[in-house]
C-alpha cells in the first residue's frame, strides 16, 4: 500500500476557520491506518503561537475512539517543565475535564536533563556530522530522545513553522530535536547554528542544522507524521499533515511569504517589544534575533519588556558565568570554553549578534549594541555584557513614526523576521 499523500492547504491571503481545520484533519487522518495503534502527539509549549487548544480537542475527538492509546508530550527542549495550570492553558482544558472527556489521555512534560526519561536510539557518526555540517563540526552524536517515543507506534509532531535562528525555520522534526531530545544533540545543533551564525541561517529552509535534524529523525523506530501550521499573529493561514519532511517544506514556503518582512534600508535603532508569552530573556531573545539583520553597523536594538525579571530560569547561572559574546570570542579561545554546554555558548552568540574578536588585543567588536529595558537589573546587564535602560524612563511613543529617521518600533516581536530587501 502506498503512503497517503500530504494533505493540507495554505494561503497568505486567506485564513482557516475552526470548522475547516476540523474537516481538513478528519479527511487527512481518515487516510492513515491508525486504528488500534498507540499514538503520541508532540506539541509546543507556551512560548509558541499555535491553536493548541483547538487541535487538542480535535485530535482527541478524532483519534481517541480509533487508537489503542493516545498521549501528549510537550516539546520543552531545555525550557522548564510546565505546571498543571500552565498545561491547562496550553491545551485549553484542566486536568479534571481532560480525565472526564478523554479518559486515559496523558499530557506530559519532556525532561532533557533526566537520564531516566531518555533513551538512545542510535548515533550519528563523526564522518556524517562532518559532511552534514559542511565541515564545521566533526563529532559522533548519540541520538537520545524521550523514552516515551519507543512506547508508541506513531509519533505525530504538531506545531507551527516560523523563521528560526538555529535551524532556519522551526517546526517539523525540530519538535523531536531539540523538542524532546537529550542534551548532546541539543548542544551540537545549537553550536552548529552559532558557527553558521544567525544572520546566515534565519529564514533559510535548507541549513546544516536542519540536515542534522532530519538525519537524527531517521533513527526514530516508529512512524513519524507531522502536522505543520503557519500563522500570522493568531491567524491560521496554513496547515498540512503528512510525512515530516514534506509537511515541513510546505509550511516553510508559506512562512517565508508570511513571516518575513522586507525593509528597503537599515535602521540605526530598533525598539523591539517581545510578546508577553516570553517570560525570560532566553525565550524573549527572539526580539533580537529577528531584527538584527535590519540594523545598520553600529546600530542598537533595545529590548523593551518590563515584565522580564530573569535572564533564564533554566540556564541563568551559566549565562552569568559566560556572559554574552560574539561567536569569534569563543572560537578564538576554544580550549577555554569547549567543555561548557554548547547550547549556552550558542545562545550567547545569538543574542550578542555578529562581530569580531582580536585575540592579540583581547578586544571584542560586536557589530551592533544590544540594550535591555527590562526588569533585569543594571548591574546584571553590565556583568553579562549587555546595555541597560531603565524601562520606567523609556517613552515608547517617542520612538513611533520615525522610520524616516532610521528608528523602527516592532510590536509583538519574536515571530516575524525582518530582513533587508535585496
Amino acid at each position: 500500500m502506498s503512503e497517503p499523500a500530504l494533505r493540507g492547504r495554505g494561503s497568505a491571503s486567506t485564513t482557516l476557520r475552526d470548522a475547516e481545520v476540523e474537516d481538513l484533519l478528519a479527511g487527512a487522518l481518515a487516510e492513515r491506518p491508525l486504528d488500534g495503534k498507540r499514538v503520541l502527539v508532540i506539541v509546543p509549549d507556551g512560548t509558541r503561537t499555535a491553536p493548541v487548544p483547538l487541535l487538542f480537542r480535535i485530535l482527541c475527538d478524532q483519534l481517541a475512539p480509533r487508537v489503542r492509546e493516545l498521549g501528549y508530550l510537550i516539546a520543552l527542549g531545555t525550557h522548564p517543565p510546565m505546571p498543571e495550570p500552565a498545561i491547562a492553558r496550553l491545551v485549553g482544558m484542566g486536568a479534571e475535564e481532560r480525565a472526564a472527556r478523554y479518559p486515559g489521555v496523558r499530557v506530559l512534560n519532556h525532561r532533557y536533563d533526566d537520564d531516566d526519561a531518555l533513551r538512545t536510539f542510535g548515533v550519528i557518526s563523526e564522518s556524517e556530522t562532518h559532511t552534514l555540517s559542511d565541515g564545521l563540526l566533526s563529532r559522533a552524536i548519540p541520538v537520545r530522545l524521550n523514552r516515551l517515543v519507543a512506547e508508541y507506534d506513531v509519533v505525530l509532531l504538531c506545531g507551527p513553522v516560523f523563521p528560526h535562528e538555529v535551524a532556519g525555520f522551526s517546526g517539523g522534526a525540530k519538535y523531536l530535536f531539540p523538542g524532546v531530545a537529550g542534551p548532546e544533540i541539543i548542544d551540537f545543533t545549537h553550536w552548529l547554528g552559532a558557527l553558521c551564525t544567525s544572520m546566515e541561517t534565519i529564514g533559510v529552509r535548507d541549513t546544516p542544522v536542519r540536515r542534522v535534524i532530519h538525519r537524527a529523525a531517521d533513527f526514530v523506530p516508529c512512524e513519524v507524521l507531522c502536522l505543520t501550521m503557519v500563522l500570522e499573529g493568531d491567524r491560521l493561514h496554513g496547515m498540512w499533515l503528512g510525512a515530516h519532511q514534506e509537511a515541513f517544506r510546505a509550511a516553510a514556503e508559506l512562512s517565508r511569504e508570511l513571516n518575513i518582512v522586507r525593509v528597503p534600508r537599515p535602521f540605526r535603532t530598533v525598539l523591539s517589544m517581545p510578546a508577553a508569552r516570553y517570560d525570560d530573556l532566553w525565550t524573549a531573545a527572539k526580539a533580537v534575533y529577528k531584527t538584527e539583520p535590519i540594523l545598520a553597523d553600529g546600530g542598537e536594538v533595545i529590548v523593551y519588556a518590563p515584565h522580564l525579571r530573569e535572564v533564564s530560569y533554566t540556564h541563568g547561572a551559566w549565562i552569568d558565568r559566560v556572559g554574552y559574546h560574539v561567536r569569534d570570542y569563543f572560537v578564538a579561545q576554544w580550549e577555554r570554553f569547549r567543555d561548557l554546554p554548547w547550547a549556552i555558548l550558542a545562545h550567547s552568540t545569538h543574542v550578542r549578534g555578529a562581530g569580531t574578536y582580536d585575540a592579540a588585543q583581547e578586544a571584542e567588536h560586536p557589530r551592533i549594541r544590544v540594550t535591555l529595558a527590562t526588569g533585569i537589573s543594571e548591574e546584571r546587564c553590565h556583568r553579562i555584557g549587555l546595555g541597560y535602560c531603565d524601562p520606567r524612563t523609556l517613552d515608547v511613543q517617542a520612538f513611533e513614526g520615525r522610520e524616516d529617521e532610521g528608528v523602527l518600533v516592532v510590536h509583538h516581536a519574536g515571530e516575524k523576521l525582518y530582513r533587508l530587501a535585496t
